[in-house]
């Protein structure tokens, strides 16, 4: 279906298989040519694909003197960003995770807690939005998702904008500190705990990172104040600190999503999954500020331990929305929303088989008060070592218009499951909506900036595993309001031929690269709340 948005054409998506029955089969390619757009309530959404990639070397080194990881999660700093011409500037903050540890391997470095810094610049052609100028031409298929048809695959800007590049530059960086004064650590705490100010928080007893705070940061949101946000993979806490990297203050999970042993004691580890609460290594790892900055959301990577159905991993798709309302008090108690979305599952030999993972989410950034972009992926692609194609790596749009609060319920107070028959939710629950907007898998998009889907294309680099990040900047263009750049950043897990941390080797025998893409958005609703707080 074709639609006209402020003068443009547009496919409008019907909509993809995994839109319609949330399994993906097999690769969820991009047929169809930009813009694309998709129609939520009353209002249309349009992907106008990539305007900027740029990348890092893999081996290059932080302000630290360990190989510099990417990006658990990015933001660009409020009120740096700023436009010249066709050239965006602005300063970058990016997060990593908890290092090269790998407890599975006794793999183990005190890793220091930080935040790193560049100097971005961003120079997008003015072929960049040809889309703008152009009709689209030969949609023959609205089917987002659909096998293409000889003929169909769009021919879009077949070469890169004359002038397009993207720029990171390292420029220092901040370290985290606890309550008192001491670095965290991304060392596996095992059984070890600390507690500082009352709150019970994972620490190594013995070995590396001994004494410290194990965190394994997975998501940043800066507030206005210069203080940020930090969401963490061990606890699924989310630390508050203040705009010198100092612990302020922690936000404390309900107990439906706490890790606990059988006999309800904290159970923080990585190796293996809690009796109840967040599963290992599926913490904290979505978490954004509503544009009015009042309130926080919070979103776990997959479904609780509780709310995961036996057998496969395609069965952990209900994962669960926390959102504080952080107007008054930093670090409120409880939520005041509490939801629950149902994640994409598929089948990750993509070939027509029974899902059997699910499309954990990686990221969101929020829209208004009840719309977020959510980023949800399989495990598949460069660094992930598993020779199997990539399925499914797409931005979905989220609306919890309609999804059942769970705010105070016995499904946050205890560890009572969500599940109902059928592996489906209990009745009476109604998950959040969504439907897909980006898709990271369109071939003709990526070769534009020297990218693939596909191992060993001439020339081209394979998209890598785990992107990770997200942020929304304005294109500040009078002529399009509504316009967003949306970034969105891989984590590489420190993969490079020559790694360095805590001065000692780490190297991995490929080269994974620190990457960014950048897609310009049309978002109606965010321009009256947010683009003032990036001008």
């Amino acid at each position: 279906m074709l639609r006209m948005v402020a003068g443009l054409t547009v496919v409008l998506l019907l909509g993809s298989a995994a839109a319609q029955t949330g399994e993906v089969r097999v690769p969820d390619i991009a047929s169809t040519p930009l813009p694309r757009a998709i129609r939520m309530g009353d209002t249309t959404y349009v992907d106008k694909g990539l305007v900027a990639a740029g990348s890092l070397p893999a081996g290059t080194l932080d302000f630290l003197g360990d190989t510099l990881g990417s990006f658990s999660s990015l933001m660009i700093e409020p009120g740096s960003w700023k436009r010249e011409g066709d050239t965006y500037t602005g300063v970058l903050w990016t997060l990593p995770d908890r290092g090269r540890n790998d407890p599975e391997h006794d793999v183990s470095f005190d890793y220091r807690g930080r935040l790193h810094r560049f100097r971005f610049s961003m120079t997008v052609g003015r072929a960049s939005f040809a889309a703008e100028a152009a009709p689209t031409k030969g949609a023959v298929s609205p089917m987002h998702g659909a096998a293409p048809t000889q003929g169909s695959v769009p021919t879009h800007g077949a070469v890169p904008a004359p002038g397009a590049r993207l720029v990171m530059v390292p420029d220092g960086g901040r370290e985290l500190r606890d309550f008192d004064g001491k670095p965290f650590t991304g060392a596996e705490p095992r059984g070890g705990l600390r507690t500082e100010r009352g709150v019970i928080l994972p620490s190594p007893a013995t070995g590396e990172g001994e004494g410290k705070v194990s965190l394994d940061a997975e998501s940043l949101q800066f507030t206005r104040d210069g203080g940020f946000y930090v969401g963490d993979e061990y606890a699924a806490n989310v630390y508050r600190f203040d705009a010198k990297g100092r612990l302020a203050g922690v936000i404390v999970p309900p107990r439906s999503v706490q890790p606990l042993d059988a006999d309800g004691k904290p159970d923080f580890t990585s190796l293996r999954a809690p009796a109840s609460g967040r599963r290992n290594n599926q913490g904290v790892e979505g978490m954004a500020l509503s544009p009015d900055g009042k309130h926080l959301f919070v979103v776990l990577q997959s479904a609780l331990v509780q709310d995961s159905a036996p057998g496969d991993a395609s069965g952990r798709t209900l994962t669960r929305v926390l959102v504080y309302d952080v107007s008054r008090n930093a670090v409120p108690k409880r939520p005041v929303a509490h939801y629950v979305v149902r994640l994409p599952a598929y089948d990750d030999k993509g070939d027509g088989g029974a899902p059997n993972k699910t499309a954990a989410q990686s990221e969101i950034r929020v829209i208004d008060d009840h719309r977020f972009l959510m980023l949800a992926r399989d495990g598949n692609g460069y660094g992930a070592d598993n020779g199997k194609p990539i399925v499914f790596k797409s931005v979905l749009l989220v609306d919890t218009d309609g999804a059942s609060n769970l705010a105070g319920t016995t499904y946050e107070t205890s560890t009572t499951s969500v599940l109902g028959q059928d592996d489906g939710l209990r009745a009476g629950i109604h998950p959040a909506s969504w439907k897909p907007l980006v898709d990271l898998l369109d071939p003709t998009d990526l070769a534009r900036f020297g990218l693939s889907i596909e191992r060993d294309k001439a020339g081209l680099a394979m998209l890598s595993e785990k992107w990770e990040a997200m942020d929304l900047v304005p294109v500040l263009d009078p002529a399009y309001p509504d316009d967003w750049f949306l970034l969105v950043g891989n984590d590489n897990d420190f993969i490079a031929k020559r790694c360095v941390m805590e001065g000692r080797r780490c190297d991995s025998a490929i080269d994974n690269d620190n990457r960014i893409l950048v897609y310009r958005l049309t978002l109606p609703g965010m321009r009256s709340t947010a683009a003032s707080h990036h001008h």
